[in-house]
């Protein structure tokens, strides 16, 4: 008989880092699905697979593609994923984190270029928020493991 104690919390979502990836893959499907939606995206006829000629604004702020909206459709499903295990949470807060940590870099050497180099469509909205993400990603991925394992004792 073992002790059930002594077993790791591995249910789906159990571990608050499991609920931070969860929180996360259901706000980037919503996000994702909401690019599509005619009166949340403005100018949808301008949308368009990927560049930086799509004038599509997601609530009338965020510069959107197809591309971009099914990234972050499958951001939202890698996320719901990733929340089924502790370790897999924490690997997608950390890792996604560093990816919009890298596009926000992208952002700021590629805002206002034409081109083959900025094949996604980003604008200063776009870039503050994936800076925001990327601190909050990193730092719930560093920080919520170790309240997690706190509050198991």
């Amino acid at each position: 008989m073992t002790n059930s104690a002594a077993q790791p919390r591995v249910g789906y979502g159990s571990t608050l880092t499991q609920k931070g990836a969860l929180l996360f893959g259901v706000v980037f499907l919503i996000v994702g699905i909401a690019g599509f939606i005619p009166g949340l995206t403005m100018d949808m006829s301008s949308m368009s697979v990927a560049g930086d000629g799509s004038m599509a604004l997601l609530l009338g702020l965020f510069q959107v593609s197809v591309l971009h909206n099914i990234v972050h459709l499958l951001f939202g499903i890698v996320g719901l994923l990733a929340a089924r295990s502790a370790s897999g949470a924490r690997l997608y807060l950390l890792v996604g984190g560093i990816v919009y940590l890298v596009l926000f870099i992208y952002g700021l050497f590629t805002a206002g270029m034409t081109g083959a180099a900025n094949f996604v469509p980003l604008n200063s909205a776009d870039n503050a928020l994936h800076a925001f993400l990327a601190v909050a990603m990193i730092v719930l991925g560093i920080v919520l493991p170790r309240i997690g394992a706190h509050t198991r004792a």
